[in-house]
């Protein structure tokens, strides 16, 4: 037992917290529901999530300090959080993210970090919308990426930037992955509590599989460095927080389980395998644990804590920059609520004069011998080891190198295959390795002559590689200057060429001459093009391989004067999904717009209704009835809100407006979209009553409705007017039955009744043209009816899977419709489905697990879909195509509150002349805010007609209710929102082959010395001059000018 007393050298490791003005201070910092550390360290950079959302990233130097402004540059890298990230071993500067969003990107920092926000990546790929959990770089393949998402595990080869192995082994959720130190193997932890052990390279890639910790919350896993042994931390059945250390030779028996305490945050583990030093980081822990691993019980031996600030992230720096003259063993940066701290952890010793090898045995370097085909094509080298002895000549200093991903020279052509060239292994002759000195050729699969190479790369098809079909793609699209502004999550405005720039880029006119002839060469090539092509198992990335060259080659500046300026269509297959409303942006009105502190806001309303309604003049809040029944209050808009809203702003203090009082409690009300007075109301008690609002507003409580009827022997779940036929109403009750009624009569009576319906009906839409109506069923169908033709539904099929609510909406000139809803682990998602055709979905998109509904709104003429839920202080929309991948990811509005409803008005209600396509009042605890969506232009004075095309008319009824019973033919009511005297965008666009005069070449500025701080002295010399050449100088004094006196008057 003489062993157990061994003296460790490391059992003494000592953590030293900085003083605060050593730590990173003063940045902003949220809660990530993630499965990812939220930072990493590499020898020269420490990168972390930025703000609440956690959609951009911070990349400071390693040994940065200090406060950092909010307005540093940063690196916004995604449209929704960054669920993980991790620097490359060999490339100090390589940064992999992966996203929410389904996309996983590639970015380059430069070696003097960032000066400017960054925003461009140099790799974009996606995942099939599947939310990505896990990314990371080979340890010792360079170029080789592993990423987790959903059930899926997925190689991708960056030479190639192809997916190079999927295993769909996972039944669940994978939670955490992490690879030997040798890079021979992988072992994974899921959600459905088993860990497993893969091989990627043999046909049967799952080695091993065995149950692990006993509860579905988070788990992680790291190997132990180059031995058999795994460890994994998570939570048992009874919510202990677990430790397990495992043999791989023996998978389903555990060698240690250690249980600790039953806090809520998952433990991270840190692992440094040339010490055997563990460190374990809870999130929302104030204590860091640190162990230290033997291959004999007890295994485990606990070292001194750290305890401070509340950790929100935690990362170990590389080997390579520690100060080891200050027996610096190991370093953890721990990400806090505002602040990045460096613990270091050292051994005591009496001196630090001298070097002390025994502490720091030979590890990992930054240079490695495979690259990832040859990986692929199972060789395998080990990384060599480096002494991190001051003196020692192994490139122990931060590895930048120049930018992976651009040529090195002008005129050099570009290929991917020289980012992860490796050097050749020693001692060994090979063809397939090159060395980054010698310059010689890099590996490739198939090399191709250089003039086969630069013909390829003039190829129309060569340029963008497009996702196939069924894909969801969100890679950067092609959009003009004025479409390139900061979006509504970011206020970076990304410096990019305008459309005909980039599209120099990419187009040549060398043996193809127009568009349609570019469009028939892809589609030959293209796997997309084939309708009944089955999608391949690894996506492609959008991918714009030319653009990445040197912006001063000479052969591309040849290429780009020889291409005409042709105009793209906006869903064009050859260059890749280009939309108009990419950067659309969600504003909030002026205060004075808003109605503020409004009382007693009723929250008991059922899951069918939308919650609040509004047309441009008023809009009805649903208020707590404190002696039973349903009150809705209306409240005149005030001036500002819409064009037609007239009232006065509302006193800020407590607001209790008046309100229609209704004996039975409330169900739903709708506005008729033909008559901004009149607001039907739907009962508990299966009767609609019928109001009308007074001009001005109301002037007091009321409950005397102008009329009532009853519609249903029950309560009534949804109350909708028609979108076309005045006086025409919709209800659908929980008799099952969907009833039209004309509200023309004096007494309506039930016109159409719909039957079909086996169970509750959560939602119903109308068609734009109000030809068909849609349903969504709590038994999981849709149906489509012609309520003129016949009663019983013509179409049904498909439906969300859960039974929570969901809502309907036509999509598409009513050729496709959008479902919303739940899945079986209540999940909401989006669902597209073709209206001819409701077997199965052409796209699912899932967004998040909220038990709120999902509203929905589209507007037909953009085809922008909107989608929030009561709660939500999210606004997610997306745009609809007819084209793979169907649902396209737009800028995202975050509000900062919660919401309990929104209504968006009709399209006359619009400012055409801001550029604003969508106009919404929203709902929050107490007040109601005006919301305009716009999409940024450069010439907003012009008309922007490519953004408005002409508008059905919604605000005015094109029949009578009786008309559209018998059928009467009529065609659709188009209006153009030109305002008078605004000139079209049209009418000033340059046609392509117009000879364009150039003017005046003004001198360029110095964009590089412009942005280099000036010298307090030499900015104030500069002030002077500036002055002194506006000045008007005379040099001539003023006793000049004057006369003087004789001389004889001297002598007087």
């Amino acid at each position: 037992m003489a062993w157990r007393f061994k003296a460790s050298k490391y059992k003494n490791a000592a953590p030293i917290v900085p003083k605060p003005e050593a730590c990173i201070r003063d940045i902003c910092v949220g809660s990530y529901q993630t499965y990812g550390n939220n930072i990493c360290a590499s020898a020269a950079f420490m990168a972390f999530n930025w703000e609440h959302v956690g959609s951009s990233m911070a990349v400071l130097p390693l040994d940065d300090c200090g406060r950092k402004s909010k307005t540093m540059p940063l690196l916004h890298a995604h449209s929704d959080t960054i669920t993980d990230m991790d620097f490359s071993p060999f490339h100090d500067g390589l940064l992999l993210t992966g996203s929410q969003d389904s996309l996983v990107k590639v970015w380059h920092i430069p070696p003097e970090g960032l000066k400017e926000s960054l925003s461009t990546p140099e790799c974009t790929l996606s995942q099939k919308q599947r939310r990505v959990e896990n990314v990371g770089f080979h340890p010792v393949a360079d170029g080789l990426i592993h990423v987790a998402s959903g059930h899926e595990l997925a190689l991708w080869d960056l030479t190639k930037q192809k997916e190079a192995f999927v295993n769909k082994d996972h039944t669940e959720v994978i939670q955490s992955t992490s690879w030997k130190k040798d890079g021979k193997l992988v072992a994974t932890s899921c959600k459905d509590k088993k860990v497993r052990v893969l091989d990627p390279r043999v046909d049967s890639p799952v080695l091993n599989v065995a149950n692990s910790h006993q509860n579905i919350k988070d788990s992680r896993l790291v190997w132990l460095g180059d031995t058999d042994r795994i460890l994994t931390t998570g939570f048992d059945s009874a919510r202990l927080r677990q430790i397990m250390i495992r043999d791989i030779r023996n998978l389903s028996q555990t060698q240690k389980t250690l249980e600790l305490d039953c806090s809520t945050g998952v433990l991270m583990p840190l692992f440094d395998p040339d010490t055997n030093m563990l460190f374990l980081a809870g999130k929302g822990d104030t204590t860091i644990l640190y162990m230290e691993l033997t291959d004999k019980e007890p295994y485990l031996i606990e070292g001194l804590r750290h305890s401070g600030e509340q950790t929100k992230g935690a990362c170990l720096v590389p080997k390579r920059a520690l100060r080891v003259m200050e027996g610096e063993v190991n370093r953890v940066l721990q990400l806090a609520g505002s602040s990045v701290v460096p613990i270091m952890y050292q051994v005591p010793r009496k001196s630090y004069r001298d070097y002390h090898a025994d502490l720091y045995p030979d590890t990992s370097g930054a240079v490695t011998y495979l690259s990832a085909p040859m990986w692929l094509d199972k060789l395998d080298y080990p990384v060599p080891n480096i002494s991190l002895h001051p003196d020692a000549n192994n490139s122990t200093q931060p590895r930048l190198g120049p930018k992976p991903f651009s040529a090195s020279a002008g005129s050099e052509e570009f290929s991917f295959d020289k980012v992860f060239s490796v050097p050749a292994v020693p001692g060994v002759k090979s063809d397939n390795a090159t060395s980054p000195v010698s310059g010689s050729m890099p590996v490739t699969s198939a090399p191709t002559p250089k003039d086969e190479d630069k013909e390829k790369s003039l190829s129309p098809t060569s340029d963008v590689e497009v996702a196939p079909k069924e894909e969801y793609t969100n890679g950067k699209s092609d959009t003009s200057v004025e479409e390139e502004v900061n979006s509504s999550d970011s206020g970076y405005i990304p410096k990019t060429p305008s459309t005909a720039d980039r599209r120099k880029m990419f187009e040549t006119t060398d043996g193809v001459k127009s568009i349609a002839d570019r469009r028939r060469a892809y589609e030959v090539r293209s796997v997309s093009a084939a309708p009944d092509a089955e999608a391949p198992l690894s996506p492609a990335p959008l991918r714009r391989r030319d653009s990445l060259k040197s912006r001063k080659s000479p052969d591309r500046e040849e290429k780009r004067s020889s291409v005409p300026n042709v105009t793209t269509k906006r869903t064009s297959t050859v260059f890749g999904k280009v939309s108009k409303f990419r950067h659309l942006k969600g504003t909030p009105g002026h205060k004075s717009t808003h109605i503020e502190n409004i009382k007693n806001i009723s929250r008991q309303i059922s899951g069918e209704c939308h919650g609040f309604c509004a047309n441009g003049v008023r809009c009805a809040v649903p208020v707590s009835a404190g002696g039973g029944g349903g009150r809705v209050a209306v409240v005149e808009l005030p001036t500002g809100a819409t064009p037609a809203a007239r009232a006065a702003p509302a006193h800020p203090a407590a607001l209790h407006p008046h309100a229609l009082l209704h004996p039975a409690p409330l169900q739903d009300f709708a506005f008729d979209p033909f008559r901004p007075e009149r607001l039907l109301v739907a009962c508990d008690d299966g009767a609609v009553r019928e109001w009308i609002i007074p001009e001005g507003g109301l002037t007091e409580s009321t409950n005397e409705p102008n009329r009532t009827f009853s519609a249903h022997p029950d309560k009534i779940y949804i109350i909708r007017f028609h979108p076309t036929a005045s006086d025409l109403l919709t209800t659908a009750a929980h008799d099952l039955t969907v009833k039209l009624w004309d509200l023309a009569k004096e007494v309506p009576t039930a016109e159409i009744t719909l039957t079909g319906h086996t169970d509750q009906i959560f939602a119903l839409d109308w068609s734009l043209y109000g030809e068909y109506l849609a349903t969504v069923c709590k038994d999981g169908l849709i149906r489509v009816y012609n309520p003129r033709v016949s009663t019983a539904p013509i179409r049904s099929g498909g439906g969300a899977l859960g039974s929570r609510g969901a809502r309907v909406v036509w999509a598409l000139a009513d050729t496709h419709l959008v479902v919303t809803g739940f899945d079986r682990v209540s999940e909401r998602q989006i669902l597209l489905y073709r209206a001819d055709s409701l077997a199965a979905p052409v796209c699912t998109v899932s967004l998040d697990v909220s038990p709120a509904i999902l509203l929905t709104h589209i507007d037909h003429d953009s085809g922008t879909l909107f989608l929030t839920g009561r709660g939500d202080s999210t606004i997610y929309c997306y745009e609809v195509t007819s084209e793979a991948p169907y649902l396209c990811a737009l800028s995202h509005h975050r509000a900062p509150t919660l919401h309990q409803g929104i209504a968006f008005l009709q399209k006359n209600m619009l400012a055409v002349e801001k550029v604003e396509f969508a106009r919404a009042l929203r709902l929050t605890n107490g007040n109601v805010e005006p919301l305009s969506f716009t999409v940024p232009r450069i010439k907003s004075e012009l008309f922007q007609d490519d953004l408005f095309p002409p508008t059905l008319v919604t605000w005015a009824g094109w029949q009578r209710a009786a008309a559209w019973l018998r059928a009467e033919p009529l065609a659709p009511r188009l209006l153009s929102l030109q305002p008078p005297g605004m000139e079209p965008l049209s009418a000033h666009t340059a046609p392509a082959n117009a000879p364009k005069d150039k003017p005046a070449q003004k001198p360029k500025p110095d964009l590089i010395k412009s942005h280099v701080p000036m010298d307090a002295k030499d900015k104030q010399d500069s002030i002077m001059k500036s002055m002194s050449a506006k000045v008007t100088m005379n040099l001539k004094l003023e006793q000049d000018s004057m006369e003087g006196v004789d001389e004889a008057e001297w002598d007087q």
